[in-house]
């Protein structure tokens, strides 16, 4: 098969079409077909060495795909060879062919095509598990959302408008606040030329997010506290901006702020079954409805992955970068 792999580390790190031997269905695996494969930010650190993959993973980039069973494990019973299929994998999408766990494969909702599907995987298990597992989400409450027209903050709007919150985002043009606004958010902040925690607090007449869903870290960390309401809860997904900072604690005690965060790839099995489970029930439906879309900003085919890189590390997009088989 023809695969990308990650040809050196050094200076940012290269990409290469290389070919490999199709991988094999392990037990709980099924081998699937690729159609198309999301571009996720982690695989941007992965290709400059700073996030392996997982302990018996694939080494290939790639945490998202969609694509037809071709073959399955001896212990699989939930799908069939044929079924069309969305699948969350801990590495190994750039790729043709790729693995993925039973439990970790979802449904392509009838409403989408496999390209759009590939766009789902990665983006809905993190934002509803952090956003409503961990954060507990509810109706009525304010959410701040950094990086609204990101990947996962095109997700987190829809998804959070639709159960019920009010929606906040920060994002850096007019452009794509527009967007966000056209995607739900009640309340865009571009924050080139606005203090986000002080728009906030004027926003909800001095209350305050209730939740704070938080890709960038660094200085972000004091003015997610800042701009967090009593109880609020602060979650970090990622730190482009920097995990290392000095920070005053005090108003995290005197507002009894929780600060949380998680990392997927890592996880085990049992805890991406039960998120897959959530999303087939109470999020798949939502599709179909048209309640929600997915949001993709290009395409490039599989040979031109480091042009895909280069356009999410210029952070000029809209949504999700595909990479099409």
């Amino acid at each position: 098969m023809r695969c990308i792999e990650i040809a050196s580390f050094t200076n940012g790190g290269t990409l290469s079409m290389v070919e490999r031997p199709i991988p094999k269905a392990r037990d709980q695996e099924v081998l699937i077909r690729v159609a198309a494969a999301g571009v996720n930010r982690p695989d941007i650190v992965q290709r400059q060495g700073l996030y392996p993959a997982p302990k018996g993973a694939s080494d290939l980039p790639g945490l998202e795909v969609a694509g037809e069973v071709i073959d399955i494990g001896e212990q699989v019973g939930k799908w069939q060879v044929g079924d069309q299929v969305c699948a969350l994998l801990p590495g190994g999408g750039y790729a043709e062919y790729a693995t993925a766990h039973q439990d970790t494969c979802l449904p392509v909702p009838p409403s989408l095509s496999l390209l759009e599907a590939a766009t789902l995987p990665e983006t809905y298990f993190t934002v509803w598990d952090n956003l409503f597992r961990r954060a507990g989400l509810q109706a009525g409450e304010t959410v701040l959302i950094h990086g609204g027209s990101s990947g996962i903050g095109t997700t987190a709007i829809q998804l959070a408008k639709t159960f019920g919150a009010k929606v906040f985002i920060t994002a850096g043009s007019p452009e794509k606040c527009d967007r966000c606004r056209q995607l739900g958010a009640d309340l865009a902040i571009n924050y080139r030329t606005e203090n986000f925690s002080e728009t906030v607090k004027r926003e909800t007449d001095g209350m305050g997010a209730n939740v704070i869903l938080d890709m960038v870290g660094g200085d972000y960390i004091q003015k997610n506290i800042k701009a967090a309401a009593f109880g609020g809860r602060i979650v970090s997904i990622a730190f482009l901006h920097g995990s290392k900072v000095n920070v005053d604690l005090m108003p995290v005690m005197l507002k009894q702020l929780i600060l949380t965060g998680s990392t997927m790839r890592t996880r085990p099995i049992e805890d991406k079954a039960a998120i897959a489970q959530d999303l087939v029930t109470q999020v798949w439906p939502l599709f179909s409805r048209q309640v929600i879309k997915p949001v993709m900003a290009k395409t490039f085919p599989l040979e031109n992955a480091t042009d895909a890189h280069r356009l999410m590390e210029s952070s000029q997009h809209v949504g999700k970068i595909v990479l099409t088989i």
